[in-house]
Order: C-alpha cells, then structure tokens, then sequence
C-alpha cells in the first residue's frame, strides 16, 4: 500500500523563549545545518547561540504567531487537508524539527498499512539544510522502525513546469495593480560550502555575484542551490515576460562569521533607494508555506529598513501556501505516482 509524507521545516511549539530553546537545539545541532565536528557545533550552539537567541527568536515569531499557531504548521496542514481527499493514498504531514516529527508521520502512514512512502520535502530548490537532512533521518527512522517500509524521494522541482506555472502565477496575481520598479526574488541563504559539499563532481571553486556557477542540467548542477535558485527566477521571469531591469535575485538569513551565498538581500534592498529604486515587491521562492523568514524578516524587518533608507512602497508577495493551483498540482504529482510509480511526471 502506498502513501505520502509531506515534510517542511517545523516550528517551536509556542512564541516563548521556554520552547523557542529546544527547537533551535534541535535544529542547529543538525549536522547537515551546522556542519563542522560535534564537539565544536555543541560549543557554538549551546555555549553562545542559545544563551540569548531564544529571547530574540521568541520576540520574532510572537509577531506573526496567529490564533491557530504557529503560520509554517498552519499553512502546511492546510495544504495537507486540500490535497488529502483528492489524493489517491493516504497523506500524511510531518515536520523535520519539532511537531509533527517524521517519525510520527511514519508511524501514521504505518499504521495505515502503507509500505511505499513518498517522502515529499516541501522545498523546489535542493540543499545539504534542508531537502538532504529530511531524506537522511527519514531514513534512518524507516530502518530502525519501519523496516518494511519503501522510501521514494521527490526530487527537487524548482524547474517543473507544473511548479513554475503555479508559482508564476501566484506571483502574476500578487503584482496587480501594483507599479513596481524591481520584482526581488529572496532566497534562504546557505554557506557557499554547502554548495561545494553537495557537489559529487568537486566543480564549484568560485561564485561570482548574478553569473550562474554551472549550466543546468549537468552532474555539477544537480544537487547545486544556487544553480536551482537562478533557474527558478530564470523560468518565472521568463513565463511573466518581467524585463531584465525589472527584477532582481538575493539570499536571505544570513549567519555570521562564514561566507554565504550573495547578494544579501537586507544589504542590497537598502541599497535601493539611493538608486531610485522607491518600490519594490518582495518574493520568497525557497519557501513554499509562509513562515519566520517570508513574515517577519521580509514582510516587517525588510520592509521597515528600506522606507528607513528613503523606499515608498514596499510589497510581500506571499508562498504558495494553500493556493488552489499549487493544491491542485500537488495533488497531479502524488496521483501521477500512485498509479505509475513515476515522480514528478
């Protein structure tokens, strides 16, 4: 018997620093997240970062917490509940840090009586973060608990025509009536050693800002963020016909003290202003679900910093979310895989 787990990030149970602490323990001690020796990450989380990110972070998610909860679990169970009554299997919903755990929604698909599993990380862009850390633990969950169980991986789609047309579309409809100067295309950010790590061909020796780092479609490409992130725009702004002078791509969420993909979106938004550049309107492609960094990084920090530094009007285009074109595809992809065992076709 088949079925699905969709799997996005996760979320602390609450907006309070008491549960903020374990999220962020459990998500920053993933070695595929901070990935240098355990000793060290240990010293770095837990004997610097922990001691005062919890406040800040707690602070942050208080502002965009709704009354439901937390808006990534929200917006991912109602993604969840459209997609499940027109799916041909059971669809369940597990998050890699926190609540749902994948091992939670394993056991769910396994008390169904399912022994084929499509593992779905809700992320179109790969990366060691995100889609690689899901896979691994997903894994190890299935072997040491659920031996009988198939796992399937969905690839990432950042280039799927289906994906492209629904984003594309979501993006059309969050620019009407709105005379923007630049369309920004914000991606989450990763260390550039992400990027070389997950690189099996060992190509990737230098970045250079707004110039693609492979050609798409080779081995170098792909498992390659940054190459997965340039098409994404690429594809989108070529299907909503945006000239070249209107539109822009940055990398977001940034840590200190290492080397990440650029531009920098806060550094280059503020930026804008000075260059006449007085509206804008921001889109957030890594992320399928609003979340922290759509919300409150993008929609109020983002937003206040660049009328701060002389912007007018400032635009947050929202994820896919529960959009009914993106509910509707994701429905294609796990139907299309139930009846033929073909992913993404």
């Amino acid at each position: 018997m088949k079925g699905v787990l969709l799997v996005n990030l996760g979320s602390p149970d609450s907006p309070t620093a008491k549960d903020v602490k374990p999220y962020l323990d459990e998500f920053l001690m993933d070695k595929y997240v901070i990935d240098v020796p355990f000793l060290l990450r240990a010293l770095l989380v837990r004997g610097i970062i922990l001691r005062k990110r919890p406040e800040e972070s707690a602070h942050a998610y208080a502002k965009i917490w709704w009354d439901e909860g937390s808006p990534l679990i929200v917006l991912s169970k109602r993604l969840q509940d459209k997609v499940a009554p027109n799916a041909d299997v059971p669809v369940a919903l597990a998050m890699r840090y926190g609540k749902p755990s994948l091992e939670t929604g394993l056991k769910e698909l396994a008390d169904k009586g399912v022994t084929d599993v499509l593992l779905f990380p809700l992320y179109p862009q790969y990366a060691m973060a995100s889609t690689m850390t899901i896979e691994v633990l997903a894994e190890e969950i299935r072997a040491k608990k659920f031996p009988q169980m198939k796992l399937t991986n969905v690839p990432a789609f950042y280039n799927n025509p289906d994906y492209i047309d629904a984003l594309a579309n979501s993006i059309k409809r969050g620019l009407e009536g709105y005379d923007y100067d630049k369309l920004v295309f914000s991606y989450h950010g990763i260390p550039e050693r992400h990027v070389r790590k997950t690189d099996a061909t060992k190509s990737h020796k230098k970045f250079t800002t707004d110039v693609m780092c492979c050609t798409p479609g080779t081995p170098a490409a792909a498992f390659c963020y940054r190459t997965h992130c340039y098409e994404t725009t690429r594809l989108v702004v070529e299907k909503l016909g945006i000239p070249k002078d209107k539109y822009y791509q940055t990398f977001q969420s940034r840590l200190a003290g290492d080397k990440w993909l650029e531009p920098y979106t806060d550094v280059e938004i503020n930026k804008m202003p000075a260059k006449g550049i007085k509206n804008i309107a921001v889109v957030t492609p890594a992320f399928v679900a609003d979340c922290l960094e759509t919300l409150e990084e993008i929609g109020m920090r983002a937003d206040e910093d660049f009328k701060e530094n002389g912007g007018e009007h400032f635009k947050t285009i929202p994820c896919l979310n529960d959009d009914a074109q993106w509910v509707a595809t994701v429905t294609k992809w796990i139907n299309t895989w139930a009846a033929t065992g073909k992913v993404l076709n």
